[in-house]
C-alpha cells in the first residue's frame, strides 16, 4: 500500500477520474436549500438527484467529488455512536463517482478496482465483494457478480439482502442495488464470535472502503419502485475509513484527519489522548476526546455553509451536537469556553480543500464562542430549575417536563439524563422526543414554500406532460417587460388541473411559450402585471408565478378579468413597469449593503436571507452584536456613495467555478449550475444572482436604513428603502419632527434640549408627587403622623394594620409598608391597592414575629381572595390579582388568616 495524507488521497481519488472524463464537481452546501426532505447533506449524490430522475440535464454525464455530509437524523444518525465508536462521525467527507445514463456496472467495478489496487496498492488478495442476493421481488444481481468474477475468486463475493446491498436516499427518490468492496485488516484482531462472519461481522478484521449503488429506480411515496430513465452509478467511499486503510490505523481518529485536533485538544485542556501516548489506559476522556474532535469538524463545516444554532429544525441539531462537545469538554476539565479556539486548525488542515472554512473562520469563531458563552450561561440559570424538578419528580422526570427544561432553559437531554441519573431519577425520552417532534413539525410548517411541487399540477396524460417538459422555462424578463404574440400552452384550473380554458372571474395558472415575468427566487419577490388577448380580447392579472417542476416552465397565477383564454391564444404578456423598477432598486441595493457592510463589520459577514420586494429590502445576515448608530450611518453613507457613483451594474454568464474563483459572493440557500448569471458593480460587488437589476447604480436614487435588529443567535437583519419610497419615508419622518417642535415651540436645534428639560420635570414632579402621597398615606408631618398606631388593631396580642390605600404604585406601596411596620415596632402590616385595574397586596411582618406569621404564608391565603396569587420571604412578601373589587373583603379576612396562624404557633420562650 502506498502511504498517504488524507489531502493526498482526495486529490488522487478526483484526479484518477478526471482522467477517465468525470467532471470534478465542488462539494454541495451541507444545508441543502433546494431539498425540503433533508436535514442536512447525506450522500454525494444529493446534489445530482434531478439528474438521477431525467429532471435535469447537465453538461457532463460523469462527474467526481469530495462531497461534504452530515449523518444526525432518521436511519443515517450516527450522532449517539459518536465517541464510543472508532469509526463513526457526524461530519464525514464522501468521495464518489457518478455517471448519468452514461456507463453501468461493467465499467464502474474496474473504475474502483483499478484505483485500489493499480494506483493505490491494496493487496488485490485482501479485497471482499459483496453483490446483491435478491429479496422483496427484486432480483438477484448476475451483472454485478459476472463482473466481480474478473477480479476476485467466488469465495470472496458474499450476496447480502435488503439491508446490507439496496441503497435509498431517503423514503422516497433514486434508490438501487449496490456492491461494496471491504477490505480485510487481518485475522489478528479480535472476532466476538467463534467463527467470524466475514463482512458481514460486526468485528473489525474486515472494514467497508467503498460501496457501488446502482441508480436503477425512483421510489415513489407508495413505495413503488419505477425505473429511472438511464439507469445510473453512485459510488460512495469514505474518506475517513480509506485513510485509516492507507494509513495502516484501526481508528480513524488516529489519522491526520483528526490528529492535528486531538494535539490542539490536548494544548487546550488537561486531557491526554491514550492513543497518541503509548501505554496509557483508554478512558472516559477518549471518548470524550473523540466527541470533541468530531462535533469540532461538524459545527465548523455547518457554520460555514450558514447554519446558525437555534431551537428549531436545523439550528436546533447544530446546537446540540455544539453543547454535546461542550458537555464533553468539561469530563476533560475544561472551565472556559475552548472550543472556537480549535477552529483554526481545521482551516489550516482542510482550508485548500473547501475554501468557505478559510475565509468563514472568524465568523465561526464568533458563533461557536457565542454559543459556549450562552451554554455556561444556561448551566448558571437552568440547573437549579432541572435539580427542582428531580426533586419533585420521585422516579421518572416526565418527557413534557424534560422538553420545557430544554426548550426554556436549553438543557440538553443528555445533560438532563446525566444530571436524573446521578440521583436516582430516568427520564421519559420517548416523552421528550414527541415533543421534540411536535415542535419540528410546526418549524417545518413555517418554512414551506407556496411554490407548488411538479406533482401538484395534475396533467390530462403523459403527452401534454412531455409536451410541456420540451419547452423549457424560457425568461425574457432580464431585456424586456413585455413580450408579444406568444402562444398559451397550458391551462390550469385553481385546483391545478389541466383544462381547455379560463374564463371570466375564474382563478386559475397559465403557461406561456415565453414570459418576461420573473419567478420568486433568491430573495426577490415574483412580478405581477398583465396577461392579454388583442385577438379575443380576453384578459387577466397575473397575482404571482409558481414552479410547474424541474423540467417544467414557470407558472402564472392569474385571475381572468374579461374574456376567455384557451390553449394556442396569442397573448401579449406584460410586467407592471412601475412594480418592476421598484424592485430591481431594491435588489442592486441589496448588493451594495452586502458589500459596505463586509467593509464596515468585518468579512465575517455571510449573508443568511433576503426579502426583496418593490417597497422595501430586508437582509439578514451573519454578525455578532448590535449595529451600531455610527455604524449604520457609515453603511449607509457608502452606500449612497455607490448610488451618486452611477456605476454601470454588468451581468454575465460564467462557469460557476470560475465566478466563485473570481471572489463572487453565492447566496445561502441556493442552488446553481454549472453556470452561473454574474452581477458586478466594478470595483464595489460581485455577487452569483438570477435577480433583475438596475442598469446603473444611480437609478436607485436613495437608500435609506429604517431598521437594525436580532432576529436569531448572531443574526441580525436590516430593513431598508430605495427611491421613492425613500423619499416618501424622509418627508414622513421630517412632519413628525416638525410636529413635534411645533408642540415645544422651539426651533430644531432646540429641540433635544427642550425635551430632556420635560423629561427631568416629568422626574421632579413624579417624585414630588410619591413624596406627598406617602406622606398622606402615613400622616406625616400631620396631626395623624400617630395613625398607624391609632388605626392598629391587636390580633391575638399582636398589633396589626390592614388598610386600603389609593393612588400608590407597587413601589411606593413596598415603602409604606415598610414605614408603617417600623413605626408599630413590633407588627403585621396587610396592604391593598387597586392599581391599573388590578389589586396589589403587600403584607411586611416584624422580625420578632416571622417564625409564628410569615408574610409568604398570609400572602398565599390571601391573594385568592382578589383572584391571584404571590408569595415572598418570611419578613415581606407580595401578589396581585384581577378582582380590584374584592380587595375590602381580602382585608377584612386578613385578621383571621393572621389570628390563625398566631394562635397555632406559641410565641417562643
Amino acid at each position: 500500500m502506498i502511504r498517504m495524507t488524507a489531502n493526498e488521497i482526495r486529490r488522487s481519488f478526483l484526479k484518477f477520474f478526471a482522467s477517465h472524463g468525470h467532471r470534478i464537481v465542488p462539494s454541495s452546501p451541507l444545508v441543502p436549500g433546494d431539498d425540503p426532505t433533508l436535514l442536512f447533506t447525506n450522500a454525494g449524490m444529493n446534489q445530482f438527484k434531478d439528474a438521477f430522475l431525467g429532471k435535469e440535464r447537465r453538461e457532463y454525464t460523469r462527474a467526481t467529488t469530495a462531497q461534504k455530509c452530515m449523518r444526525v437524523s432518521g436511519k443515517h444518525n450516527d450522532l449517539e455512536n459518536v465517541g464510543p465508536s472508532l469509526r463513526h462521525h457526524t461530519f464525514f467527507e464522501m468521495l464518489g463517482n457518478f455517471s448519468f445514463g452514461d456507463y453501468f456496472k461493467a465499467d464502474a467495478i474496474p473504475y474502483a478496482w483499478s484505483l485500489l489496487t493499480g494506483v493505490w496498492k491494496l493487496p488485490a488478495e485482501r479485497l471482499h465483494a459483496t453483490v446483491f442476493a435478491g429479496e422483496g421481488g427484486i432480483p438477484r444481481d448476475e451483472e454485478a457478480y459476472t463482473v466481480w468474477r474478473q477480479f476476485v475468486p467466488a469465495d470472496r463475493i458474499m450476496e447480502l439482502g435488503l439491508d446490507e446491498n439496496f441503497w435509498s436516499m431517503g423514503d422516497t427518490g433514486p434508490c438501487g442495488r449496490c456492491s461494496e468492496i471491504h477490505f480485510f485488516r487481518g485475522d489478528h484482531l479480535p472476532c466476538p464470535v467463534p467463527v467470524c462472519r466475514g463482512v458481514s461481522c460486526s468485528c473489525d478484521r474486515f472494514v467497508e472502503v467503498w460501496n457501488n449503488v446502482f441508480m436503477e429506480f425512483d421510489r415513489r411515496q407508495d413505495g413503488r419502485l419505477t425505473p429511472l430513465p438511464a439507469p445510473s452509478i453512485d459510488t460512495g467511499m469514505g474518506l475517513e475509513r480509506i485513510t485509516s486503510v492507507l494509513q495502516d490505523k484501526l481508528s480513524n481518529y488516529d489519522t491526520d484527519l483528526f490528529t492535528p485536533i486531538i494535539r490542539r485538544i490536548e494544548e487546550l485542556t488537561p486531557a491526554r489522548y491514550g492513543p497518541l501516548h503509548p501505554g496509557a489506559p483508554s478512558s472516559v476522556p477518549d471518548v470524550s476526546v473523540r466527541v470533541v474532535a468530531d462535533h469540532l469538524r461538524a459545527m465548523t463545516f455547518l457554520i460555514a455553509d450558514g447554519a446558525v444554532p437555534s431551537n428549531e429544525w436545523r439550528g436546533y441539531v447544530l446546537r446540540k451536537i455544539m453543547r454535546r462537545a461542550m458537555r464533553h469538554g468539561k469530563h476533560l476539565g475544561v472551565t472556559q469556553p475552548f472550543l472556537h479556539q480549535l477552529v483554526g486548525v481545521i482551516a489550516r488542515e482542510m482550508g485548500d480543500a473547501y475554501p468557505e472554512v478559510r475565509s468563514h473562520r472568524e465568523a465561526i469563531q464568533h458563533t461557536i464562542l457565542a454559543e459556549e458563552q450562552r451554554f455556561d450561561a444556561v448551566l448558571s440559570e437552568g440547573l437549579p430549575k432541572l435539580e427542582a424538578e428531580i426533586t419533585a419528580a420521585s422516579k421518572v422526570l416526565a418527557g413534557d417536563k424534560a422538553f420545557r427544561l430544554y426548550d426554556t432553559f436549553g438543557l440538553p437531554l443528555d445533560f438532563i439524563e446525566d444530571i436524573a441519573a446521578s440521583q436516582g431519577v430516568a427520564v421519559d425520552r420517548e416523552g421528550f422526543e414527541k415533543a421534540m417532534e411536535t415542535q419540528r413539525r410546526q418549524a417545518r410548517a413555517k418554512s414551506t414554500f407556496e411554490a407548488g411541487r411538479a406533482d401538484e399540477f395534475v396533467f390530462t396524460g403523459e403527452e401534454s406532460r412531455a409536451q410541456l417538459e420540451s419547452a423549457g422555462d424560457r425568461f425574457e424578463g432580464y431585456t424586456t417587460t413585455l413580450v408579444q404574440g406568444v402562444p398559451v400552452l397550458a391551462l390550469f384550473d385553481e385546483h391545478r388541473r389541466q383544462v381547455d380554458e379560463l374564463t371570466e372571474g375564474q382563478p386559475g395558472f397559465l403557461v406561456l411559450e415565453r414570459t418576461p415575468f420573473y419567478l420568486e427566487a433568491g430573495g426577490q419577490v415574483s412580478d405581477s402585471g398583465q396577461i392579454r388577448s388583442e385577438a379575443t380580447g380576453a384578459q387577466a392579472t397575473v397575482e404571482g408565478l409558481s414552479r410547474g417542476g424541474p423540467s417544467l416552465p414557470r407558472v402564472h397565477r392569474v385571475r381572468v378579468t374579461g374574456g376567455r383564454f384557451h390553449v394556442r391564444d396569442l397573448v401579449t404578456a406584460e410586467v407592471d413597469r412601475e412594480t418592476r423598477d421598484a424592485t430591481r432598486r431594491n435588489h442592486t441595493a441589496t448588493h451594495l449593503l452586502h458589500a459596505a457592510l463586509r467593509q464596515v463589520l468585518g468579512s465575517h459577514v455571510k449573508q443568511a436571507g433576503s426579502l426583496v420586494a418593490p417597497d422595501r429590502l430586508r437582509f439578514d445576515f451573519i454578525h455578532f452584536g448590535a449595529v451600531t448608530d455610527d455604524e449604520i450611518q457609515r453603511i449607509e453613507r457608502i452606500v449612497n456613495r455607490e448610488i451618486y457613483r452611477n456605476a454601470p451594474v454588468e451581468t454575465e454568464v460564467r462557469p460557476t467555478e470560475d465566478a466563485i474563483a473570481a471572489g463572487a459572493m453565492a447566496l445561502f440557500g441556493e442552488k446553481y449550475g454549472d453556470r452561473v448569471r454574474v452581477v458586478s458593480i466594478p470595483d464595489f460587488s460581485l455577487e452569483l444572482c438570477g435577480g433583475t437589476h438596475c442598469t446603473a447604480t444611480g437609478d436607485i436614487g436613495l437608500f435609506l436604513i429604517v431598521q437594525e435588529s436580532g432576529i436569531a443567535a448572531g443574526t441580525r437583519r436590516i430593513e431598508a428603502v430605495t427611491g421613492a419610497v425613500a423619499i416618501e419615508y424622509v418627508q414622513r419622518q421630517r412632519a413628525l419632527v416638525s410636529g413635534v417642535l411645533d408642540a415645544l415651540n422651539v426651533r430644531g436645534e432646540q429641540g433635544v434640549e427642550a425635551v430632556q428639560r420635560l423629561q427631568a420635570d416629568v422626574k421632579r414632579l413624579t417624585r414630588e408627587g410619591s413624596q406627598l402621597k406617602m406622606k398622606l398615606a402615613t400622616g406625616a408631618g400631620s396631626a395623624d403622623a400617630g395613625a398607624s398606631h391609632d388605626e392598629a388593631i391587636e390580633v391575638a396580642g399582636v398589633r396589626v394594620v390592614a388598610r386600603r390605600v389609593e393612588g400608590l404604585d407597587r413601589g411606593a406601596l413596598r415603602d409604606l409598608a415598610d414605614t408603617l411596620k417600623s413605626r408599630l415596632h413590633a407588627g403585621i402590616v396587610v396592604l391593598g391597592a387597586a392599581t391599573g385595574g388590578k389589586a396589589s397586596i403587600v403584607v411586611a411582618v416584624s422580625a420578632e414575629l416571622r417564625g409564628r406569621a410569615p408574610a409568604g404564608q398570609i400572602v398565599k391565603q390571601l391573594a385568592p381572595i382578589v383572584g391571584g396569587g404571590g408569595g415572598g420571604r418570611a419578613d415581606f412578601a407580595e401578589a396581585g390579582g384581577k378582582n380590584p373589587e374584592r380587595l375590602d373583603e381580602m382585608l377584612a379576612q386578613s385578621r383571621q388568616v393572621i389570628e390563625r396562624l398566631l394562635t397555632t404557633t406559641a410565641p417562643s420562650a
